[in-house]
C-alpha cells in the first residue's frame, strides 16, 4: 500500500560533496606492465561494479515505470544513490542527494508556478528524479500537465509508477542493485590486494607499482625522503610539479604522522609517508583512486613500506664495509693523495672535494633518553641514543654519495661522523634527518686532508649547540660566531661606537652605505663605484670624509675589520654574497 512518507535525517552537504561522478565506469585494455604504455584497469573485467543509472530502473521491466516526457540521454544517465518517499511540498531539505523522489501527489499544488516551486526545491536538495504514483484511489490517474511542464523546464526527469507497482519494490530495486555494487567494489579491493601482495614476492618496488596501475589506473611512483625517485609505475619525469614537490617536503617533514593531498593542473596528487619506525620513503599517487582502489591504499603503503625495511636490512653489511673503510681512512695520520682518492673512488665518492659532518645524536628528536621520556620526533618509535645514532647514519648513509659514515663516542654521548662531497646541500640533509641535533660542518678540503675537515667539524659542536642551527666552518667565521652568540644591545653599542660619528654628519647614510660596499668588494674601487652607480672619484671622496670623521685609516687591518664589522652589524648581521654565493670574506689589508 502505497501512504506518504518522509525520511528523518539531518541536512546534509552539498550535493557535490557526496555524489559520486557520473557516467559508466570505462574499462581499457592495455599491454602488460613491462610494455610500453600504460595499463589501465587490465584485471578487472570481471569484476567491474557499475553505478546504478535511471536508465537502469527503466529498463526492468517488473517496475514498468515509465517517463512523462522526452528526457534527454544525459538525464537518462543520472546516477540513483538512494530511494525515498515524501509528500512534503517541500521535500528538499530532507534529501542529500543523487534520490529517486516518489510521492502519490497527496499535497501537490496544481498552479504552474507552484509546481514550479515545488520541483525546483527538490532539484535544488539534490533528486536526480521524480516519481508520481498513479492508481484508483490516489490523487492522480495520470501526471498533471502543469507537473510534467516544470519538470521539463526544470531539468528534472519525472516518471510515473503504476498502480499495481508499490513503492517498496522501486525501494528495493534501487537498494539491491546498490548492495551488488558495493559487494563489486569490495571484491574489486579484494582482487587488487591479492594482485599486490604476489607482485610483493617479485624483485623491488616496480612489481608492486606496476600491478597497482594496472588495477586502478593511477600512476604511483615512490622517493627517497629527500625527494628522489626509486621507482615508477608512470612516465619518469626529471622534475616533479612544484605542488608535488610542496606535498612531499610537507610530508617528509612530518615523518609518519600524516598524509597530504591536492589538485595541480588538474590532477589529483596525494603523498603517503612510508616506513615502519622510521621515515624510509614517500609515495606519490597522480590521479583520482576510485571507491575500491581507496580501500587498497593501505595495503599498498604498508607492502612498499615492507620493502624498503627489507632494503634498508640488507644494505647494512653494506653499511658497516662502509663504516669501517671511513675508520681506516681516519685513521692514517698522513695518507697519500693517490691513496685517499681510490678509497673514496671505491664507494663512488668522486668528488675533487670533501668535507667532514658531525652530528650529536643523544638529542634525536623521537628517541628516549636515559630515564625513559620520549620526545616528538619524525617516525622513531624510541630506544637508546646508540639506537637513534646507528638509525641517523643509516639515514645519512642512503642520503649523501659515497654512504661513508661511521657511530664513534663522544664526549657527551654517540657521534655520527660522515664525509661526503662538497656539492651535496648539507644543511637541507641535517634539516631532514637530524633536526635540532647540535652540528658541525667541516670546510672542503682535499681528500688526504679529510681528518683537519674532521677536526674544525668536531670543534664546531659547541657552537652548533648555542645557535640551535648546524654551524659550517669558513672564511669570517669568528665575525660570524659573534653576530650570532653576542648580545644584540652590545653589538648595536659597537657599531654605534664606530660608526657614531658617520651618524652625524650630513649625509651620514651615504657615507656609511659607501663604505659598506667598498668593504664588502674587498676593496676594489671600480666594483663599489658600479654597485652605487656612482665615480669611482666619488667613492674615494665619500671614503676620505667617512675616514676623516672616524679618525681610522683604511690601510690598517685592524680599522678596516672594526669598520667592516660594524657595517655589518648595522645591516642584520647577514653576510654578504661573495663570488659562486660565498659570504664575503673581510677585506685584506693594501
Amino acid at each position: 500500500m502505497r501512504g506518504p512518507g518522509r525520511r528523518e535525517c539531518p541536512r546534509a552537504l552539498p550535493d557535490d560533496t557526496l555524489r559520486p561522478p557520473d557516467g559508466p565506469t570505462v574499462l581499457v585494455r592495455g599491454p602488460s606492465p613491462g610494455s610500453p604504455g600504460r595499463p589501465l584497469h587490465r584485471h578487472l573485467m570481471d569484476t567491474v561494479s557499475m553505478p546504478l543509472h535511471l536508465s537502469d530502473l527503466l529498463a526492468r521491466t517488473d517496475l514498468r515505470l515509465a517517463v512523462t516526457y522526452d528526457v534527454p540521454p544525459e538525464q537518462l544517465a543520472r546516477t540513483i544513490e538512494a530511494a525515498t518517499v515524501s509528500d512534503l511540498p517541500t521535500p528538499g531539505k530532507w534529501l542529500q542527494g543523487g534520490e529517486l523522489l516518489m510521492t502519490i501527489g497527496l499535497l501537490l499544488p496544481m498552479e504552474p508556478a507552484a509546481c514550479r516551486a515545488y520541483v525546483r526545491d527538490a532539484a535544488e536538495g539534490g533528486a536526480a528524479c521524480l516519481a508520481l504514483g498513479l492508481g484508483q484511489g490516489l490523487p492522480f490517474q495520470e501526471a498533471p500537465e502543469p507537473l510534467v511542464r516544470a519538470a521539463e523546464e526544470a531539468g528534472l526527469p519525472l516518471l510515473t509508477v503504476p498502480d499495481e507497482v508499490p513503492f517498496i519494490a522501486v525501494t528495493k530495486a534501487v537498494f539491491d542493485a546498490r548492495a551488488d555494487e558495493q559487494r563489486a567494489l569490495l571484491h574489486r579491493a579484494f582482487a587488487t590486494q591479492r594482485r599486490l601482495t604476489a607482485a610483493a614476492a617479485g624483485d623491488g618496488l616496480l612489481p608492486m607499482l606496476a600491478e597497482w596501475t594496472a588495477a586502478t589506473g593511477v600512476d604511483a611512483a615512490v622517493l627517497d625522503p629527500l625527494g628522489r625517485l626509486l621507482a615508477t609505475s608512470g612516465p619518469e619525469r626529471r622534475t616533479l610539479p612544484a605542488q608535488a614537490r610542496e606535498l612531499l617536503d610537507r610530508v617528509a617533514a612530518r615523518g609518519l604522522r600524516g598524509s597530504a593531498s591536492s589538485t595541480a593542473a588538474g590532477q589529483q596528487l596525494e603523498v603517503q609517508p612510508l616506513g615502519a619506525r622510521r621515515l624510509r620513503g614517500l609515495l606519490l599517487l597522480t590521479g583520482r583512486p576510485d571507491d575500491a582502489a581507496r580501500s587498497v591504499v593501505p595495503g599498498l603503503v604498508a607492502l612498499l613500506s615492507l620493502e624498503l625495511e627489507r632494503r634498508h636490512l640488507s644494505d647494512e653489511p653494506e653499511r658497516r664495509r662502509r663504516s669501517a673503510l671511513l675508520s681506516e681512512l681516519l685513521a692514517d695520520e698522513d695518507p697519500s693523495a693517490d691513496r685517499a682518492r681510490d678509497m673514496l673512488r671505491s664507494v663512488g665518492l668522486t668528488a675533487e672535494r670533501v668535507r667532514a659532518v658531525v652530528v650529536e645524536a643523544a638529542g634525536t628528536p623521537g628517541t628516549r633518553t636515559a630515564n625513559g621520556a620520549g620526545a616528538a620526533g619524525t617516525g622513531a618509535a624510541g630506544g637508546t641514543a646508540d639506537d637513534a645514532a646507528r638509525e641517523m647514519a643509516a639515514d645519512l648513509a642512503l642520503a649523501v654519495p659515497g654512504g661513508l659514515v661511521r657511530v664513534v663516542d663522544g664526549a657527551t654521548g654517540p657521534v655520527v661522523e660522515a664525509v661526503v662531497g662538497e656539492e651535496p646541500d648539507v644543511r637541507e640533509v641535517l634539516a631532514r634527518f637530524a633536526p635540532r641535533c647540535p652540528a658541525g660542518i667541516g670546510p672542503a678540503t682535499a681528500p688526504e686532508a679529510v681528518r683537519v675537515s674532521l677536526r674544525q667539524a668536531a670543534g664546531l659542536l659547541a657552537v652548533s649547540r648555542a645557535a640551535g642551527e648546524p654551524a659550517h666552518a669558513r672564511q669570517s667565521q669568528a665575525s660570524r660566531l659573534l653576530l650570532d652568540l653576542g648580545d644584540g644591545s652590545t653589538l648595536h653599542g659597537y657599531a654605534d661606537s664606530v660608526l657614531g660619528p658617520l651618524d652625524l654628519a650630513d649625509h651620514g647614510e651615504e657615507l656609511i652605505a659607501t663604505l659598506a660596499a667598498w668593504l664588502e668588494t674587498g676593496g676594489a674601487w671600480d666594483a663599489t663605484s658600479r654597485r652605487l652607480g656612482v665615480h669611482r672619484h666619488t667613492v674615494r671622496n665619500r671614503l676620505d670624509k667617512a675616514m676623516e670623521l672616524t679618525g681610522r685609516r683604511l690601510d690598517d687591518p685592524d680599522d678596516r675589520f672594526d669598520l667592516w664589522l660594524a657595517t655589518r652589524i648595522r645591516r642584520g648581521g647577514a653576510p654578504a654574497a661573495g663570488p659562486g654565493g660565498r659570504p664575503a670574506p673581510p677585506p685584506p689589508g693594501r
